[in-house]
């Protein structure tokens, strides 16, 4: 064309690919089920906004329970508390018979054993009577014994006659004075043979009954029993000879086990911090058995080959189930503090490698995963994860783990 300046081979390109995309538009806006541009040409199309997706709302594990399954599962329920927790220092312990109530029964003469009464393992009360003596230094002393009363009875009724006599000017003075210091001199007898007696080992009211018993009771002592326990060793027979010139003098021994002690045996690095007065929880290796001491003794002393030093607790036996040369752990409360949330170890289970607790709900149980913290006989302190106050399962937990188990339960 004349005067038209001839088309570039760069813009005649670009026209040409403007003219595909146009025409790529317009097949796509006529092909049946196709979307509607939306765009600008050369713009993706981009669907409608979707809402946001609602997060799963988390779940509480909770174990459905009435009240009757509770009751035949067995399973105990308490409170979580505040508690004092104690450090304790655990260290090897014997038990061992309290020295005040170990009794060795001996006589103080010579004689022979004439009757026994008790026997090894028999329970017997304080001034009960083991057996009995019979002694010719018994029977002399009591003969003395007896005089001596009778010559005081007879020589105090004479200074009380000589005492109204000299008030009544019915004889001298000098009478008087004299029958007064012979009562005085009597008396003195009757009581150094009422002591001799003592020292012989028969009683206030066998010395007072002595006189009106029958003959054949003068050479016969009773042997009583000093302390109330039980008889644990009998040392001689019937007939036995006892007493002075190297013949056997002890008869019985008795052990009161109501109470015992628990001798531990404590390195000097650990003494700074064991006190009287500290309480001690005592168990038997292997056992079940728990009792609670209080120690009385740190020694002062240390042992030269081991370079420890003993300590002695006092343990409370009523029932007697610490038995002397039992070996133990004892472990003393060396540090207390006061923490708010307590639990029993037996409410703990594991749970996915999580230690948790159930708490009581109305419809169940509910598991709740807990922090533990110190523990102290028997009980562990909660740190996080349940509040003072809480009703939780103490005891018998398993059932309650075993039902996490089960498909639909924590629905």
């Amino acid at each position: 064309m004349t005067g038209s300046r001839p088309m570039s081979s760069r813009n005649s390109l670009w026209v040409l690919g403007l003219a595909a995309i146009v025409a790529a538009g317009a097949f796509a806006a006529w092909e049946p089920g196709a979307p509607a541009l939306r765009k600008t040409v050369g713009v993706a199309a981009a669907g409608p906004p979707q809402p946001p997706r609602p997060q799963a709302e988390e779940r509480k594990p909770i174990i459905r329970m009435d009240e009757e399954r509770i009751a035949l599962a067995k399973i105990e329920q308490t409170k979580a508390g505040p508690a004092t927790i104690a450090t304790r220092l655990s260290v090897p312990a014997v038990i061992a018979p309290d020295a005040d109530r170990v009794a060795h029964v001996s006589v103080k003469l010579s004689g022979t054993v004439a009757e026994l009464r008790k026997n090894i393992g028999d329970e017997i009360a304080k001034g009960a009577v083991l057996g009995a003596l019979e002694s010719r230094e018994v029977a002399d002393a009591k003969s003395e014994f007896m005089a001596a009363r009778l010559s005081n009875d007879l020589q105090q009724d004479l200074t009380a006659r000589d005492k109204s006599l000299w008030e009544g000017r019915a004889v001298p003075e000098q009478q008087y004075i004299k029958s007064r210091n012979a009562a005085a001199q009597t008396a003195m007898r009757l009581d150094i043979a009422r002591q001799k007696l003592l020292a012989l080992g028969i009683e206030e009211s066998e010395i007072a009954s002595i006189s009106h018993a029958p003959e054949g009771a003068l050479r016969l002592q009773n042997i009583r029993a000093p302390i109330s326990g039980q008889v644990v060793e009998r040392k001689v027979e019937r007939g036995a000879a006892v007493g002075r010139d190297s013949l056997e003098t002890e008869l019985f021994v008795i052990i009161d086990l109501s109470r015992v002690w628990v001798e531990m045996t404590v390195n000097s690095s650990d003494l700074p911090a064991v006190r009287e007065g500290q309480e001690v929880a005592v168990s038997v290796r292997g056992g079940s058995s728990v009792g609670t001491g209080k120690v009385i003794f740190v020694s002062p002393l240390l042992d030269k080959e081991t370079r420890a030093s003993r300590v002695v607790a006092t343990l409370d036996n009523p029932d007697r189930l610490w038995r002397p040369g039992s070996f133990v752990t004892a472990a003393i409360a060396v540090e207390s503090r006061q923490v708010p949330v307590v639990v029993p170890a037996t409410a703990v289970q594991t749970v996915d490698g999580r230690k948790v607790v159930f708490v009581r709900m109305s419809e169940g149980f509910e598991k709740r995963d807990v922090v533990l913290g110190g523990r102290d006989d028997g009980m562990v302190e909660v740190t996080s994860g349940l509040a003072a106050g809480e009703t939780i399962a103490s005891s018998n937990t398993f059932p309650l783990k075993a039902e996490l188990s089960k498909p639909g339960d924590e629905d």
